[in-house]
């Protein structure tokens, strides 16, 4: 039995998905709650969310994740970041998940990933889960009805939690997979209800197809100027680091707040929606995400609730830290409704410092916005990964290592030569601790950074004056309108500056020891000018 809207030229028994008994095409928002609830796969929450949990896994598995080793991309494929499966091994484990959802029951997306129709990918979407389909239609791009007629996939994903796999038979790890053919145009998903798996993977494929076509894909949020869509910035960073938070400013148009493509043309997102942790969400200092907490259709993952009221617990992470909401992107009300814009004029990246010993805000020369770009500095933030508890710090290049196919150093050269046309200014934005270390300083101010973030933009802050950075090289303002003096010197936020100069020639030494692996692909320029640790070495 079909339901729903869909190509008759590409069913899924005519694009090798046969013996399926019943299958939902395309379903809108309303008909996949309703088939949610019905299957027991979540609860009704106020205003109409879905409140649904993940289980086991409440992040993503990264260790889990798998690249087919296949001819035509075997050369290009960053095998250091990426783990092997040999074609053997991933042809059993697509028949062995056929020969599971024999006779089942399936949802179908088809799906844009992609704003700018030069560099859309279409993706069809399979999942076991009615909620699975409701998120992945929030966060891709939804052709009207009309086109679904003749859409025909570019890469299909198979989602199956229900399936596990045999790591002896099946060459994983453990009963949980994430694989990845390109040749096959196929990614395969099972042993994890985690819905992140499915928007990351799309991001992946992304990663490895945008570059030959001359587009960078990046992981980070953007946003531009009311009435100036060339009044770009965009937002690099981690889950954790801000980018949700930061770019969804009222006083701006929001773009998208995790994936986006940079071409020539300017920037694009590649989503229709937002994923935003809710973990001490504040209606006051994030309105437009709180509200999405109970608009029609939002999906709620991971949250405590009152099973009487179905009221959020905000505060309460006994499930996960990673406590999350999916949400279209018309629910902000200053989204952008083309979710284009032009090439930016700032870029930030966004740093969680764990160690609490650099600058709220720091400005990069192209050199160093390179190294800091190659070098991902921050820390993997609690519920992020499975296992991550509390703030570690880490190297993750290019702000997104666990979604990166190729080597480093093609995104790299993309952004250097991208900044190089367009003379995008650059800034470093710390959002972790201030005056110590995790576990006894405190986190940044939030205000204190949308007033940096603030006066970076409109470009008073180049106005001001700065200092050089004794440790890191690089220039710091030493004042800002709304922003204590005090904050912009991270050395007089300690009690003891003794402690500071200690931790941060530790971080330091960590910059180094982590940037070798990439200084024999990178230019005589990055040498010299973004190690510009010159005070602590």
């Amino acid at each position: 039995m079909t339901i729903g809207k869909v190509n008759p030229a590409r069913t899924l028994d005519a694009t090798g998905f046969p013996n399926v008994a019943t299958i939902h095409y395309n379903l809108r928002e309303h008909a996949l709650i309703q088939q949610a609830l019905s299957r027991g796969e979540g609860d009704l929450g106020q205003g109409g969310t879905l409140l649904v949990s993940t289980g086991a896994h409440t992040g993503r598995s990264p260790k889990d994740k798998f690249v087919v080793v296949e001819p035509s991309t075997e050369e290009n494929i960053w095998w250091d970041n990426n783990r092997r499966m040999e074609p053997a091994h991933f042809d059993r484990l697509f028949r062995d998940m056929l020969s599971h959802i024999e006779g089942g029951e399936l949802f179908v997306q088809d799906l844009y990933a992609g704003a700018d129709p030069d560099y859309r990918l279409n993706v069809r979407v399979i999942t076991e889960l009615a909620w699975h389909s409701l998120f992945i239609r929030h966060l891709l791009r939804r052709p009207d009805i009309a086109e679904l007629a003749n859409f025909e996939e570019e890469f299909t994903i198979l989602n199956c939690p229900s399936f596990k796999a045999d790591p002896e038979q099946h060459g994983c790890r453990s009963e949980t997979v994430i694989a990845i053919s390109f040749e096959r145009r196929l990614m395969l998903i099972g042993g994890t209800s985690y819905a992140g798996e499915n928007k990351k993977g799309v991001f992946t494929l992304l990663n490895y197809l945008l570059p030959e076509q001359g587009a960078m894909p990046m992981h980070c949020s953007a946003n531009h100027g009311h009435g100036d869509p060339h009044d770009v910035a965009l937002f690099f960073g981690l889950s954790g680091t801000g980018k949700t938070t930061l770019s969804a400013d009222s006083s701006r148009v929001l773009i998208g707040d995790d994936e986006h493509g940079w071409s020539d043309k300017g920037v694009f997102n590649f989503e229709g929606g937002c994923y935003a942790k809710t973990i001490n969400l504040n209606p006051e200092a994030e309105p437009e995400i709180y509200s999405t907490t109970s608009r029609f259709a939002t999906v709620i993952e991971n949250m405590v609730y009152d099973p009487f009221t179905r009221e959020l617990d905000f505060e309460d992470d006994s499930l996960t830290p990673n406590m999350r909401c999916a949400y279209p992107l018309e629910a902000i009300s200053n989204a952008s409704h083309t979710a284009r814009g032009g090439v930016p004029k700032n870029i930030i990246m966004l740093t969680c410092d764990a160690f609490g010993v650099l600058p709220p805000i720091a400005k990069l020369t192209p050199a160093q916005a390179m190294y800091h770009f190659l070098s991902g500095f921050t820390s993997k933030v609690a519920g992020t990964e499975k296992g991550v508890t509390e703030p570690q710090p880490t190297f993750s290049t290019c702000f997104g290592a666990p979604f990166l196919p190729r080597r480093p150093e093609v995104y790299g050269a993309l952004l250097r030569d991208k900044i190089a046309k367009t003379g995008a200014a650059c800034w470093l934005v710390n959002t972790g601790w201030t005056g110590g270390a995790y576990g006894v300083g405190s986190r940044m101010p939030i205000k204190a950074t949308r007033a940096l973030l603030t006066a970076a933009l409109d470009g008073s802050l180049n106005k001001a004056k700065f200092r050089m950075d004794d440790a890191f090289g690089f220039a710091v303002p030493t004042s800002c309108p709304g922003v204590p003096d005090l904050l912009l010197d991270p050395r007089r936020t300690w009690d003891k500056p003794e402690a500071y100069d200690r931790q941060a020639a530790r971080l330091v030494r960590m910059f180094e020891e982590n940037f070798r692996q990439y200084e024999a692909f990178v230019d005589e320029d990055v040498l010299e000018e973004a190690v510009v640790f010159r005070g602590a070495m």
